[in-house]
């Protein structure tokens, strides 16, 4: 057996279920059954347990860590490149003729979805400059905040900071990222705070507050209305719920429902913040499982019994994936096969990544198997993981999730960065807020990811700290368009991947990409709808298939549809 042979192997053995060693299903995304698991029989859903995880984690990190795999998977990403290089040589021509024929159809009316967005930075700078301008001139006298013991009216707030609303410009906001925030995530979270006042932060973009986020509201649906005009962009806002206590997703529910924040052209996640060891300094909680229950436990009643929590309930249809952030440079222990318990978890220290990632997707695929047996929608599990930091984060994700937010260090290993490509595993790039915080625009990794058939997208992350005008999401597209030279079918195609990733219905992605757009290949392409030459498509399965054959040494039967 040749060198090359073994190696394809080893990569095999990262895809494929072992009979005498668990391993995870990339197709299904979900854990495989294990031989390991003793209490399956107790479980109505069971799933495989920590040491399973923690196991076969150790066990892809020591295949992406070998010097033959790594040159195996580095010549087969470098040959991919070459490939769609030497596919334009021959048929940019054809592609763009194909383009010409697609009636209505350009990039600017192809649907686009902000794939990544934060709800709390999703206007741009002079939007909420206006806005608070406008609040200050017609409602000075309503009362916003209660502080040192005192209640405060709008009026009085800004006395306090001796400003005016004539003062007020986009430079005395200082909510735009600039050098000062380069390799500075805390000093980049300052810039959520107007004028650098948190109690500016509190009473405009905080729906907790005392006004019941009613500002907040008014420019979220200011927000929603400027993308029902635009019609073909649409957006996953995040927002956030802390664990804290149990009651936080009623009130955001509230929230949501009360104020009628509705919009075909939006959906919504939940980020979940990694601030365990804050909130135990604090007293709030006392293990790591208060945080997984005051998460968790709220979801399987409201499954359980819809009537419990109604308002939740229907915030919930509107609700398709749950997400991890902070700041993932933050130096961490790498877990070992036998980790603590949650309920075990009581010291001040934060858990790690893979720590939180796999509880919350444990928690999450129990709770999508109760809600699909209910005819619920399920939400999947897309956090931000290979932004800064070890690239341990992308092998746990790469176990773990349906897609992922940045992935930019898949730069750094290209075994786990050829398998992400195999796997169809979504990244949601942001090239504007990386040039803010982490990695130069120039060295971004995005194009030739692109080039490489992964499967990224664009998306704006913080257009209120990195973007300047009414429309984030194009100016995105418009500026890697020009540095990198991308052509109307590049951005068509980097559209429609966004769609995939995107967690609207079934129905409406039939509308927008197709009918058969579930179907691999071909087939699952309508370029009157996505505006992409059947060519492209046909060029990037055709490449995938020889690639997953090779790997799986010609042993395989591949999938017919795209796993949704």
């Amino acid at each position: 057996m040749t060198p090359v042979h073994q190696n394809l192997i080893l990569i095999h053995s990262l895809l494929c279920l072992n009979q005498n060693q668990s391993m995870f299903s990339k197709w299904s995304m979900v854990l495989s059954k294990s031989m390991r698991i003793k209490t399956v029989s107790k479980r109505i859903y069971p799933v495989a347990d920590a040491t399973t995880f923690f196991t076969d984690l150790h066990y892809v990190l020591r295949m992406t860590a070998a010097g033959n795999t790594r040159t195996v998977c580095h010549n087969r990403l470098n040959l991919l490149e070459h490939k769609f290089k030497f596919h334009l040589m021959l048929n940019a021509d054809r592609e763009f003729l194909a383009q010409k024929t697609a009636p209505h159809r350009d990039f600017y009316n192809v649907r686009k979805v902000d794939t990544h967005v934060h709800h709390s930075a999703c206007m741009n700078q002079k939007h909420l400059l206006r806005f608070i301008k406008s609040k200050l001139r017609k409602e000075p006298d309503e009362v916003v905040i209660f502080r040192d013991g005192t209640y405060m009216t709008l009026k009085e707030v800004f006395e306090s900071l001796d400003l005016t609303g004539y003062d007020l410009n986009v430079d005395l906001l200082d909510v735009h990222a600039d050098k000062s925030t380069f390799h500075r995530f805390d000093k980049f979270n300052l810039k959520y705070n107007p004028c650098g006042q948190s109690r500016l932060r509190e009473i405009f973009l905080k729906q907790d507050n005392l006004i019941q986020g009613r500002f907040l509201a008014e420019l979220t649906m200011q927000v929603f209305s400027d993308l029902n005009a635009s019609k073909y962009q649409m957006a996953e806002y995040r927002i956030s719920i802390y664990g804290r206590k149990q009651s936080e997703w009623d009130q955001l529910a509230s929230w949501i429902v009360n104020n009628e924040l509705y919009s075909e052209n939006v959906v919504w996640l939940i980020q979940i913040p990694r601030l365990y060891n804050v909130y135990q300094q604090m007293g709030i909680v006392t293990s790591f499982q208060n945080l997984l229950d005051n998460i968790f436990l709220p979801l399987f009643e409201v499954t359980i019994d819809p009537a419990s929590h109604p308002q939740l309930h229907v915030f919930l249809k509107q609700v398709v994936g749950l997400d991890l952030v902070d700041d993932e440079s933050k130096p961490e222990r790498r877990p070992t096969k036998h980790m603590p318990t949650p309920e075990e978890w009581t010291n001040v220290f934060n858990p790690a990544f893979s720590y939180y990632a796999y509880y919350c997707y444990a928690n999450l695929y129990t709770l999508n198997k109760l809600r699909e047996s209910k005819g619920m929608n399920t939400i999947k599990f897309r956090p931000h993981a290979g932004e800064a930091g070890d690239v341990d984060h992308l092998a746990a994700t790469f176990l773990l999730c349906h897609s992922i937010s940045h992935g930019i260090n898949l730069r750094k290993s290209p075994v786990l960065q050829y398998l992400y490509y195999l796997g169809q595993i979504g990244l949601a790039m942001s090239p504007l807020s990386n040039n803010s915080l982490f990695l130069d625009y120039h060295r971004n990794p995005f194009p030739m990811f692109f080039q490489r058939g992964l499967n990224v997208s664009l998306s704006t992350d913080d257009p209120l700290q990195i973007h300047l005008t009414k429309e984030p999401l194009v100016e995105e597209y418009s500026i890697a368009a020009s540095l990198w030279k991308l052509s109307s079918c590049d951005l068509c195609e980097i559209a429609r991947n966004s769609v995939y990733q995107s967690g609207f219905s079934h129905a409406l992605k039939a509308h927008w990409i197709g009918k058969n757009y579930y179907k691999r290949g071909p087939s699952g392409n309508d370029i009157h709808r996505t505006n992409v030459p059947t060519i492209r498509i046909e060029f990037r399965d055709l490449i995938w298939r020889d690639e997953m054959q090779l790997v799986y040494l010609n042993n395989v039967i591949l999938p017919d549809e795209v796993d949704q």
